[in-house]
């Protein structure tokens, strides 16, 4: 173990970072200061672009050809980051501070075995033999709870999932033991459950080494759950400082709260309790504006006086060291009801416009397809069984994790790719056996998708009203040009984007605007269903709200019906009126939000609502950690699909988990459970989510 240090293990004071182009000075983080106590664990939140992992970079000393320090100081044990050489700071990287980054992929060498690129690290920075070495990134890759370490050690990158991916990446920083690891949104990229036994790991890895961490999220929840502290940043300030239980529940920046109103925490309602987006944008930093960046967008801007000049950060009395960049925060009425937020009418379901009936996907596959030789193939079963129906006007939530096949049931109502057996019927026509180039413009424009990330989905080379009035085309609306322009500024008007825009390229757009114009396109030709597939997720928490927010307005005006697909619980509870959750293949629970958000669950549902973070300090959940990965649908276990992560098998008398799959089990009021669990058990189970009363 390293000598113990008493003082900060980080301390960040007066930062300034700025990166130099050819046309002017741009600066990215401005009088930033944040200090990292030894075995605390910082939280540093805020939207993309507001400097989080500049300051990261500038820790690392790693700003690139363009980046420079130009003012303030960053201190590593009371140590000047940049007064240090080269040497002594490839050093102190790696061994004394490391880093997790977002994407595991980027940070391991496809062409080497996990055990060599581990033993690597206290080769180079202890000196220590291949046996000595060998020794460490075993035990390191049982500590962050991986199956079968031998085996582990002797794979390839990519012979292991994604969340398996980002444990190794955990050990690679832990096997120096830092004192400092900087983790950069590590979890982004995972599924929620597994995001939940990452961050479970990474809690229990710190407190075991006594290590320090800055923690970089979007997620507030994630933050609550993993943080001593918080630190908010807006356009490259700290605007927010303090303990969690401060800044949660006593928060002292209008843009804290401004962030809070547009998530969705437990009580919101998409009628009753509408989610607030934060009005305007987020400012590039060359056209910040005089006085408080945030002035623009404030409830509480006053002119003349938010605009005069810089503002210093301010302590809040009574509170560990609670510190606010608001020049009227003591004289705001901080719990003052929400305004300017209209509650609106609920939207009743309508007609059942879309059926689905026991409908299977399997795809055949080469068993051995990786080694190029020919030989006998394998079934992947992607969807089994799936049975539902959607009303017009409604919100049907599909949720479960990667590989469940939420996205193959979409490819094949989009027609995209043809059923392997069942029935999809539109109003009364059956189109499971239809491909898309098969169905006619009216079928392919009632059935449209909105795609997860909209850097993806538009073409970079027209602009935004040509691909628009290419979809009218394809559709068959308007017979003219003229008519076909006016459609499509219509669009925008409907996505609430300036008329203007129609003529900007899609590089021009930020992420929550390119989304927008994804939906126009999906609403081109009045579509009647709308695949949403992760449609926010890509997106920063106060766009989120926005864009939901829209989806909302265009289905009360067009009475759409859509299917939500995706993992994130918070927001599924707050828009769906009814839920499926899908594992492996099956529906094993389906009904109302209501019915799957309180007990009696399906066992797997029950883990993902104990995964999901929530950004509430009431809320208390019970701890439900799933072990192991999803079983590949290629070799699907016997029985009952989620046997081999259940908590509850032993109390099902017999093997009957393992030999036969679950009936659909009819609970009440079309609550249906796919599981071998008898009605008692039901009965006795207890929520997951608890609010403590105010």
């Amino acid at each position: 173990m390293k000598d113990k240090y008493d003082g900060p293990i980080l301390e960040i004071d007066n930062l300034s970072i700025s990166f130099f182009t050819r046309l002017r000075e741009i600066p990215a983080v401005m009088d930033f200061s944040v200090k990292v106590m030894p075995g605390e664990a910082v939280g540093l939140v805020g939207e993309s672009g507001c400097g989080k992992s500049t300051v990261a970079l500038g820790v690392m000393q790693d700003l690139g050809v363009n980046g420079r320090i130009v003012g303030g100081t960053i201190r590593f044990k009371g140590r000047d980051l940049s007064e240090m050489s080269a040497d002594e700071l490839r050093r102190v990287r790696g061994s004394e501070i490391a880093m997790i980054y977002q994407e595991p992929m980027a940070s391991l060498n496809p062409a080497m075995r996990v055990g060599k690129q581990l033993m690597e690290v206290p080769k180079i920075h202890r000196g220590v033999s291949d046996k000595e070495a060998y020794a460490r990134a075993l035990q390191v890759v049982t500590d962050v709870k991986l199956p079968d370490p031998e085996r582990i050690l002797q794979a390839y990158p990519h012979q292991l999932s994604g969340g398996q991916q980002q444990r190794i990446v955990i050990a690679m920083a832990l096997m120096a033991e830092p004192s400092l690891l900087i983790l950069d949104e590590p979890t982004t990229a995972l599924d929620v459950t597994v995001e939940a036994a990452v961050v479970d790991l990474v809690k229990e890895l710190g407190q075991k080494y006594g290590t320090s961490m800055l923690f970089i999220s979007h997620n507030l929840g994630l933050v609550l759950e993993t943080c001593d502290r918080i630190c908010v940043m807006y356009s490259g300030e700290a605007v927010e400082r303090g303990s969690i239980a401060d800044v949660f529940d006593e928060m002292q920046h209008p843009y804290t709260q401004a962030l809070f109103r547009s998530i969705p925490l437990p009580g919101a309602d998409k009628a009753a309790r509408p989610l607030r987006a934060i009005p305007g944008n987020f400012p590039l930093p060359h056209e910040r504006p005089p006085g408080c960046n945030f002035g623009p967008r404030c409830d509480y801007f006053v002119e003349g006086l938010c605009d005069e000049r810089e503002i210093p950060m301010f302590d809040v009395k009574g509170s560990d060291r609670h510190t606010t960049r608001c020049l009227r925060f003591e004289e705001i009425d901080w719990h003052a009801p929400l305004s300017g937020v209209e509650a609106r009418d609920k939207t009743e379901p309508g007609k059942v416009i879309l059926r689905m009936e026991e409908l299977k996907k399997y795809y055949e596959v080469a068993a051995n397809a990786l080694f190029g030789r020919s030989g006998e193939t394998r079934v992947v079963k992607a969807n089994e069984t799936l049975s539902f129906e959607a009303r017009e006007s409604e919100t049907l939530a599909i949720v479960g994790e990667s590989g469940c096949g939420k996205s193959t049931f979409a490819k094949v109502l989009m027609g995209l790719e043809t059923a392997t057996e069942g029935k999809i019927i539109l109003d009364n026509r059956e189109i499971q056996d239809t491909s898309i180039e098969d169905r006619g413009a009216k079928t392919v424009s009632e059935i449209q998708m909105v795609f997860q990330n909209p850097f993806d989905t538009l073409n970079p080379s027209m602009t935004v009203g040509a691909q628009i009035m290419r979809a009218l085309e394809i559709f068959g609306i308007g017979d003219t040009v003229a008519e076909r322009r006016e459609r499509m500024l219509s669009l925008l008007d409907l996505v609430k984007l300036p008329r203007e825009f129609a003529d900007r390229m899609p590089r021009q757009l930020s992420g929550g605007q390119k989304q927008r114009v994804g939906i126009a396109r999906a609403f081109a030709g009045d579509a009647r269903i709308v695949v949403a597939d992760e449609p926010v997720s890509a997106l920063d928490v106060s766009v989120q709200a926005a864009v939901t927010d829209l989806l909302m307005e265009i289905q009360r005006e067009h009475k759409t019906t859509l299917l939500f697909i995706s993992h994130d619980l918070s927001i599924v509870r707050y828009l769906s009126d009814r839920v499926m959750v899908m594992y492996l293949g099956h529906v094993v629970e389906l009904g109302t939000t209501e019915q799957v958000f309180a007990p009696p669950y399906h066992p797997y549902t029950e883990a993902l609502l104990s995964a999901v973070p929530i950004a509430d300090t009431r809320v208390a959940k019970e701890h439900i950690v799933l072990e192991g990965d999803v079983p590949s649908a290629m070799n699907p276990p016997p029985g009952c699909p989620f046997q081999t992560r259940c908590r509850w098998k032993s109390k099902v008398p017999g093997n009957l988990c393992e030999t036969e799959v679950p009936p659909m089990r009819q609970m009440q009021d079309g609550h249906q459970v796919k599981c071998h669990l008898s009605e008692e058990e039901f009965r006795g189970m207890t929520p997951v989510i608890r609010i403590a009363a105010e």
